[in-house]
């Protein structure tokens, strides 16, 4: 089996950076290095099995191929697009934000 590379939107790096310094500033060092270490487990499984991630906003915001896969450990999903050669990130959302409407904000990149 072939891992796919994942490559992250800068809106994604932005969201990973918001979550950083939240738990940073509010949970400490070591929560904030567990959410990494959460985040990359993320990434390596999403680049070995990109067809795991859940397929449910998909269908509620018409974006096919748009899949999710939550962070063991944390309140976070990552949303991606298997793509021919990678993985393309698009957004690592909090579960209690309103994804629809995060998933529909303009990209910047």
């Amino acid at each position: 089996m072939t891992e796919k590379p994942v490559e992250l939107r800068e809106r994604a790096r932005r969201d990973i950076d918001e979550a950083v310094d939240h738990y940073l500033t509010d949970a400490g060092t070591s929560i904030a290095l567990a959410f990494i270490d959460a985040l990359e487990e993320a990434f390596r499984r999403i680049g070995q099995h990109p067809a795991s991630g859940s397929p449910r906003y998909a269908q509620e915001l018409s974006l096919p191929g748009l899949r999710s896969r939550i962070l063991s450990g944390f309140p976070y999903l990552v949303f991606y697009v298997e793509r021919e050669a990678d993985i393309d990130v698009w957004r690592v959302l909090h579960t209690a934000r309103d994804v629809p409407v995060w998933l529909r904000e303009p990209p910047n990149d």
